[in-house]
């Protein structure tokens, strides 16, 4: 007779899903993100600040409509009852902007699963500074600059 499962691994069994889901994203599975996120589901990133999936839906959309080839890829994960780590890198290249070159981005996202096995918190983590400003034109002069000036000199 095997053992119930704990509440942990459940939550570990979710957040795999979660991340194949993730590392697969794409236009066309957009639709299915009520699958994995919660009808009134918080989602939180440096731009972003929207309650409820066809509001979550709308920045991923955002993001095919404004990216080449946007990827993430999930390169370590910390389970703990419903909560959930993730670190990752998202790869892309902008549709506008030195469009030839590869850029990533590292960032985490916390996340709190419910008792549905779904996304009622998501919270991303990333410097917008350093993974992005810095990477356009003009801006990124004067972040570089920023970044330069304001560093301990040794």
């Amino acid at each position: 007779m095997s053992a119930m499962p704990s509440d942990s691994d459940v939550s570990a069994a979710v957040v795999q899903r979660l991340v194949g889901f993730y590392e697969s994203l794409a236009p066309e599975n957009l639709a299915q993100l009520g699958d994995y996120y919660a009808a009134d589901a918080f989602f939180k990133d440096p731009f972003n600040e929207v309650r409820g999936v066809a509001d979550i839906r709308a920045i991923f959309a955002h993001m095919f409509e404004t990216l080449q080839e946007p990827r993430f890829i999930v390169t370590q994960q910390l389970v703990q009852g419903d909560r959930a780590a993730l670190e990752w890198e998202f790869r892309f290249r902008f549709r506008s902007w030195n469009a030839q070159a590869p850029q990533c981005i590292y960032g985490a996202s916390l996340l709190r699963i419910d008792s549905h096995g779904r996304v009622a918190q998501h919270r991303d983590y990333w410097d917008a500074a350093e993974e992005l400003y810095e990477k356009l034109p003009a801006i990124g002069l004067l972040m570089r600059w920023l970044r330069r000036n304001a560093s301990v000199k040794r």
